[in-house]
């Protein structure tokens, strides 16, 4: 598929410069609006008005949510009143309040002024719910229906109203602005009896959210129950919105970006890697590696402390790496399938003893094979094949055993910390790898340092 789209952009790019604007422009009407927007990426800023005023009404409109911030803007400064107004009206109030989050403060107030009344009243109404939550994600335009009407009636108002509703599949129904049930559009097509009330046939069993839940539970009720959407009702239960599977998946990749992101000891953000500058990369790393850098130190500390210890059996510097990589692994791991686990919303902090039995017990087999294995690599290849003298058998007793303590530790603290964090109210992604690393290398040189003094008496 990226292949075949790259030869359509490449012939839809050779088009523009050769001014076949009739062409190009029976090209883009069968394509897709995201497929179009990420034509703009690639252009001159100068051609992207150009190639954007070919395009149909609705076509323009659908592309223009696709379309990266920048683009938009650019877009919006070119517009005259008219064209911007054209735009406005053709988008779902969800998406003109995204464009009026992202753009600078002059620009949302010309969006404002050029914004109908009605959309106006609820761009503000979404705008005063707080981010990341259902209130703040969620669209105003669907459907409702009264329990009295029948399924004819009903079917003459979803026609007479939704061409302006963002989903017209499922339909609510309200008393006196109060949720009591929903009734999908199958239902009423497949109903015996255009006179059969809407009350009889309505699902009352519902599922909903508050306007100030979590956007990432939302997320998670759409991958649990495989809604298409989802009402939002405020305190006393009268709905205000609702929720659509699309705005569910963004949330899904915006969540899962910034979990990576977090978990790679960055601070996350909104831009995408072509859009970011260097300078903007470097402030969302810098402050974690200085912090991770800074907390090292520790770990140099515990050395310098067993300096003597070094100094009197040099050999033990040279296993060091091998124990803190196989420690930070092994933590890593655990934290990693917590994390996600808790993402899922598969585990709980109740779960904590569950947790930490079953990383023991997995923890006892690994640090069992790997202790056999470097017990037998330090034998052949330090011992034997290198033949060095310092590496004793008592040395190698101590680094075996060092190693299978070490996964055990790490392996507990790996799985225990997101869970806390996760208690405490933190992102559990940041007791990922870096983190977790930290703290596992300097436990492992401790426990390495400790069985070195007392059964090597150094």
């Amino acid at each position: 598929m990226a292949e075949r789209f790259e030869i359509v952009e490449k012939a839809l790019l050779r088009m523009l410069e050769e001014k076949k604007y009739t062409a190009l422009r029976d090209l883009l009407v069968v394509m897709n609006p995201s497929d179009i927007a990420a034509l703009f990426d690639d252009l001159q800023e100068e051609r992207i008005p150009l190639l954007f005023r070919l395009l149909p009404k609705e076509l323009a409109a659908e592309t223009f949510v696709e379309m990266e911030s920048d683009a938009q803007e650019l877009l919006i400064q070119g517009f005259s009143d008219n064209e911007l107004k054209e735009v406005l009206d053709e988008l779902y109030v969800d998406d003109a309040a995204d464009l009026v989050e992202e753009m600078p403060a002059n620009v949302v107030k010309r969006i404002l002024r050029q914004a109908d009344p009605d959309m106006r009243t609820s761009i503000n109404q979404i705008l005063r719910y707080p981010d990341n939550s259902a209130g703040s994600i969620m669209t105003t335009e669907y459907v409702t229906l009264r329990p009295d009407m029948t399924v004819g009636e009903s079917i003459l108002r979803i026609r007479r109203q939704g061409i302006d509703k963002e989903t017209i599949y499922t339909c609510y129904v309200t008393q006196d602005r109060t949720l009591v049930g929903l009734v999908t559009v199958k239902d009423l097509l497949l109903a015996e009896d255009d006179d059969i009330p809407i009350g009889e046939i309505m699902l009352t069993n519902l599922i909903s959210v508050t306007t100030h839940t979590d956007q990432e539970e939302v997320a998670h009720m759409f991958s649990k129950y495989n809604f298409l959407a989802l009402p939002v009702v405020d305190g006393e239960h009268r709905i205000v919105g609702i929720v659509t599977f699309d705005d569910a998946m963004d949330v899904m990749e915006d969540e899962a970006t910034e979990d990576m992101e977090i978990m790679a000891a960055m601070t996350p953000s909104e831009k995408t890697y072509l859009k970011s500058s260097p300078f903007e990369l470097f402030k969302h790393r810098i402050p974690w590696l200085l912090l991770l850098m800074v907390s090292a130190t520790f770990t140099g500390m515990i050395i310098s402390s067993f300096e003597g210890a070094l100094s009197m059996l040099p050999v033990l510097t040279a296993f060091i790496p091998m124990l803190m990589d196989t420690g930070g692994n092994c933590g890593s791991q655990s934290s990693v399938t917590v994390i996600r686990s808790l993402s899922l919303d598969e585990l709980r902090f109740s779960d904590l003893a569950k947790v930490v039995w079953k990383e023991i017990r997995t923890a006892v087999l690994c640090s069992i094979v790997l202790a056999a294995a470097c017990f037998l690599k330090i034998l052949l290849v330090d011992r034997m094949l290198l033949q060095n003298p310092s590496v004793s058998m008592l040395v190698n007793g101590v680094v075996c055993l060092t190693l299978a303590v070490t996964v055990i530790m790490a392996k507990v603290v790996g799985c225990t910390l997101p869970l806390f964090a996760k208690k405490l109210g933190f992102d559990p992604a940041v007791m990922a790898s870096p983190f977790i690393t930290t703290i596992v290398d300097a436990l492992s040189l401790l426990i390495y340092f400790l069985f070195a003094k007392l059964l090597l008496g150094v």
